[in-house]
């Protein structure tokens, strides 16, 4: 792996396009009070998808009640944000139809400060989408809902096609990663999805660069598998803002292919995984690949 340092590898490097669509994106989202994960995790992959005219939803504001090391959301510590906009969830499937969306891609900020950790907000935005975009399928990109199952089953009572749920990273580097979560407990969260509602397909993501070995990313995708995941994602962690961890290591192509390789031996309906793969980076064609049993 390459030493982190000032200067990204070409591997990581994405120009910036001034699209007009970008700019018209992001004007419609302002006027409908709306936000999205590729803004607040401020993804190298914005320009690409809000010039194709897709997004990916964040719901139940934008301010987290937690503060895991490589996100760049703002967060609330110990004060809880604002109460959830009703209109959010009528709002995202206004704009997903004005984009005639076909996959569209839901996630949200923790709430640990309500009662349901927003699972029936979560709930509402999904059947709000099925009425406007019934052809259009749903990816739900959920938080651990502190492990509460009825919480869980909320949400994938809704009818998403997709439940998604991101370990982020390996066991070892939780504590420093993410202080307010439990790695058993996100493996639980997807085990449950899959007994829960097995005619869905379940997905989780994993970023690199943070610190761990190249086998604890194996150990890490054998839970997954084990916890009957069938989509996994795994990209190159950047650090978002002074604020985040540092970047520990510059992971190469090559190891990406390598851990895609493994993932397929383990019986995944697909594995996604480069420098720049996000979770919810080209959604739709992950889906066309795994529901079709094929390998990226």
């Amino acid at each position: 792996m390459a030493a982190a340092s000032a200067r990204l590898p070409d591997w990581v490097r994405k120009p910036e396009r001034d699209h007009p669509s970008v700019h018209a994106i992001k004007r419609e989202l302002r006027r409908l009070g709306l936000h999205t994960v590729c803004e607040s995790a401020r993804c190298p992959n914005l320009h690409e998808c809000f010039s194709r005219g897709t997004a990916a939803f964040l719901i139940l504001g934008n301010l987290c009640t937690r503060a895991c090391g490589f996100c760049a959301a703002a967060n609330h510590l110990g004060v809880s944000p604002p109460p959830p906009d009703p209109d959010e969830p009528a709002s995202v499937a206004r704009m997903a139809a004005s984009l005639g969306l076909r996959h569209v891609v839901v996630t949200s900020v923790t709430r640990d400060d309500l009662p349901d950790g927003g699972a029936t907000h979560f709930a509402a935005t999904i059947h709000h989408l099925r009425q406007a975009l019934p052809a259009a399928r749903t990816e739900a990109l959920a938080p651990d809902f502190q492990g509460d199952p009825a919480a869980v089953a909320t949400v994938l009572d809704a009818g998403p096609d997709i439940f998604a749920h991101n370990l982020e990273t390996v066991a070892r580097r939780y504590a420093r990663v993410r202080p307010q979560a439990r790695y058993r407990r996100s493996l639980d969260v997807l085990a449950f999805a899959r007994e829960h509602a097995r005619s869905l397909l379940t997905k989780s993501g994993l970023m690199a660069g943070l610190g761990e070995e190249p086998h604890e990313v194996e150990e890490a995708l054998r839970h997954l598998r084990g916890a009957g995941v069938d989509i996994v994602t795994i990209g190159q962690y950047l650090q978002p803002a002074r604020r985040n961890l540092p970047v520990a290591a510059f992971v190469p192509p090559a190891q990406f292919d390598a851990w895609r390789q493994y993932a397929l031996t383990l019986g995944f309906k697909m594995a996604f995984t480069g420098p720049l793969v996000r979770s919810s980076y080209l959604a739709e064609a992950v889906w066309d690949e795994a529901a079709g049993g094929a390998a990226c």
